[in-house]
């Protein structure tokens, strides 16, 4: 009996045995199938056939770029930069000023300083004891007036004299008489100086000489002492054509040689003063538009081309901007519409003139839509949905990449149409 149980326990052990062992061998089996099916996956997205790979290097199609066709003003713009200054500017010097009394020409005092405003009657500096005034006139100062003179600058004289309250009316018109004399004495008194003057020869006593020369056999008179009369000398005025004026700078110092440029004055409205090379130069002609923007104030103005130099500029001399290094460059003048405000004196600005426009809006499209053939004739080509159709066209102005355009038939083309300016061949970008 004992060994009836002993043998039933031995052969249910190697069942169980035998049934653990069949589980492990699926187990294993279904293991290695799922390794080698990922193994197949792997291979199967590394290694492509011929076919595959020649499709997966083959380039994308190239995307047709088109842009519309726009009804537009067309203006070719020039840009480059200047510097406002007034309309004048004059060098004050010394020369011949202190008179013929002085020993040597010396400056001995300084009455203003750079950047501050002058007006009309004020002393700018003294050389050798005389003043050299500023007075306001169109007129440069070139000779000595006194008594006798007539002239443009007289007059010039005596309305700058009027003006700060010293008229001369009693004299003839243009004429320096009595009057003018005695407006001048003012002038200077009132400024803490006196009239320059210069003797005057001694007329011949009475009785001296006969109409003929013969004396007359009276005793002759002791001559009379030579008299002297006001005149205003050349070195003393300097005149500026309006207001309002500045120094522009200031060279002298007390003791330095009275000859030379002392100081330098501008005067009246403000301007721009830019200058473009040889090639933008042509574009340029007095009138063209203008506008005027300071990036520094955020001041905007408009204006007008009022000169362009004919013959360039010397490099390093007074010149406003380098456009282009190296290269000619050729002054250009610009009037604003509106006085500018004094505060953008000596200030760069940019400076963007109009050099061309079409006036009117025109038909237009990017100038790299228009082909041209062999004879010469421009097309476009207009391009709906996969459709194409090609379009003869008159050209007409070019300005900022476009060019204005006619239909040879007026049907053909409209504003909106697409018009084909090139192709990605990347494929990267869509129509635009």
């Amino acid at each position: 009996m004992a060994d009836t149980d002993m043998g039933e326990r031995t052969g249910a052990r190697r069942q169980r045995s035998g049934l653990q062992r069949r589980r492990r061998a699926l187990i294993l089996v279904l293991l290695g199938s799922v390794v080698l099916t990922g193994a197949g996956v792997i291979t199967a997205s590394v290694i492509k056939s011929p076919a595959q790979a020649a499709a997966d290097t083959r380039p994308p199609p190239a995307t047709v770029l088109t842009a519309a066709v726009e009804k537009k003003i067309l203006s070719e713009t020039v840009i480059t930069r200047g510097k406002v200054a007034t309309s004048q500017q004059i060098s004050v010097s010394g020369e011949g000023a202190g008179g013929k009394d002085a020993g040597r020409s010396v400056v001995t005092k300084v009455f203003v300083k750079a950047g501050k405003p002058l007006r009309s009657g004020q002393a700018l500096l003294e050389v050798s004891g005389r003043p050299i005034f500023v007075l306001k006139g169109d007129i440069p100062a070139y000779r000595d007036l006194g008594p006798g003179s007539t002239g443009e600058d007289v007059s010039q004289l005596r309305q700058a004299l009027r003006e700060l309250g010293y008229a001369s009316d009693v004299d003839p018109a243009g004429t320096f008489g009595p009057g003018t004399e005695r407006a001048v004495t003012l002038f200077y008194q009132a400024r803490g100086y006196e009239p320059g003057t210069e003797r005057r020869a001694p007329d011949a006593g009475p009785g001296n000489a006969s109409a003929d020369g013969q004396s007359t056999g009276d005793a002759p008179e002791e001559p009379s002492e030579p008299a002297s009369r006001v005149v205003v000398p050349v070195a003393e005025i300097a005149y500026v054509r309006a207001e309002p004026a500045f120094v522009e700078s200031v060279s002298a110092q007390v003791g330095d040689q009275g000859s030379g440029e002392l100081a330098t004055v501008s005067a009246g409205d403000l301007i721009v003063n830019g200058s473009v090379d040889a090639d933008v130069r042509k574009l340029m002609k007095p009138g063209q538009k203008v506008s005027i923007v300071s990036e520094v104030t955020g001041d905007k103005a408009t204006g007008t081309v009022e000169s362009v130099a004919d013959k360039p500029t010397k490099q390093g001399k007074n010149a406003e901007s380098t456009p282009q290094a190296g290269g000619d460059t050729y002054r250009v003048k610009v009037k604003p519409s509106r006085p500018l405000p004094t505060s953008l004196a000596g200030e760069d600005v940019r400076i963007t003139v109009t050099a061309a426009s079409s006036g009117k809006a025109v038909m237009a499209v990017p100038t790299s839509a228009i082909s041209t053939g062999e004879n010469g004739q421009a097309t476009v080509m207009v391009r709906q949905g996969a459709r194409e159709r090609r379009v003869v066209v008159d050209t007409g102005m070019t300005a900022d990449g476009y060019v204005e355009v006619t239909a040879r038939d007026a049907k053909d083309l409209a504003v909106g149409d697409r018009v084909i300016v090139g192709v990605d061949a990347s494929g990267a970008a869509g129509a635009g």
